[in-house]
């Protein structure tokens, strides 16, 4: 079940991220809302919800920060944003998908497109690159959690598929719908997870050289910066060295 972790680099760069609080803040904060909006408005009975509440404490977000969103679901006049998916090609054969909470989607397909077509990549239709994906839970904990012997023990207690280690930490993998489950009993186990979401595993992941991850990170921030934009996935590769290179 073991094996070492590329979550860093096939998600996104976070560094480039964690330079953009209020950003991180707001897209937190709709993913809330519509948490909250599809569900109860209590995270104890609305998996999805807890889910977005804990990733927004995983990033400090106040919680009043965290309550306005949640209030903001019951508002009369509150934005309706509807979940899009979009797929896409980047450098080097890399494959892209990218999700988004949206409430103007001629906007935002207007905006991915832009992205994708300034930044070496071309947006394709629906289902064009998902194929060649699973989609999965995720669970990170930091390395500092423990050691990968206790993680893997505590993973397969908590009947998730796959566990990756690494020095960055632990990735451990589970089913969709076993997601809120898994993070539960792991929690009790292990204290709170610094990742909890649905996730797009690659089933094959393709190397990128300098010149081609050079290009892809100014896809990823790019689509990173359209505040629309919830998540970007990949099957990209940057090795050490590259990103050493890179930096």
């Amino acid at each position: 079940m073991a094996g070492h972790s590329k979550f860093k680099n096939i998600m996104h760069r976070k560094g480039a991220q964690d330079k953009k609080r209020s950003a991180m803040f707001s897209k937190l904060s709709r993913e809330i809302t519509v948490a909250a909006k599809m569900g109860m408005p209590d995270p104890d009975m609305n998996p999805r919800l807890r889910l977005a509440v804990n990733a927004a404490k995983a990033q400090s977000m106040p919680k009043d920060n965290i309550q306005r969103a949640i209030d903001k679901a019951s508002a009369q006049d509150g934005e309706n944003y509807e979940e899009v998916r979009y797929e896409g090609y980047g450098p080097g054969g890399s494959a892209i998908i990218v999700e988004a909470l949206t409430d103007n989607r001629n906007r935002t397909a207007t905006n991915i497109r832009t992205a994708f077509s300034k930044n070496g990549g071309n947006l394709g239709t629906e289902g064009s690159v998902a194929h060649g994906f699973e989609r999965l839970g995720l669970i990170f904990y930091p390395a500092e959690a423990g050691s990968e012997d206790k993680i893997l023990e505590a993973a397969m207690e908590a009947g998730a598929e796959d566990i990756a280690s690494s020095d960055d930490g632990h990735e451990i993998w589970t089913a969709a719908e076993d997601l809120h489950q898994v993070a539960s009993d792991l929690e009790k186990s292990l204290g709170e997870a610094e990742t909890v979401k649905l996730a797009w595993k690659p089933n094959l992941t393709v190397d990128m050289d300098e010149k081609n991850a050079s290009t892809l990170l100014k896809l990823i921030d790019a689509l990173d910066d359209d505040d629309d934009v919830q998540t970007v996935w990949g099957n990209y590769d940057i090795s050490d060295e590259v990103m050493e290179k890179l930096d």
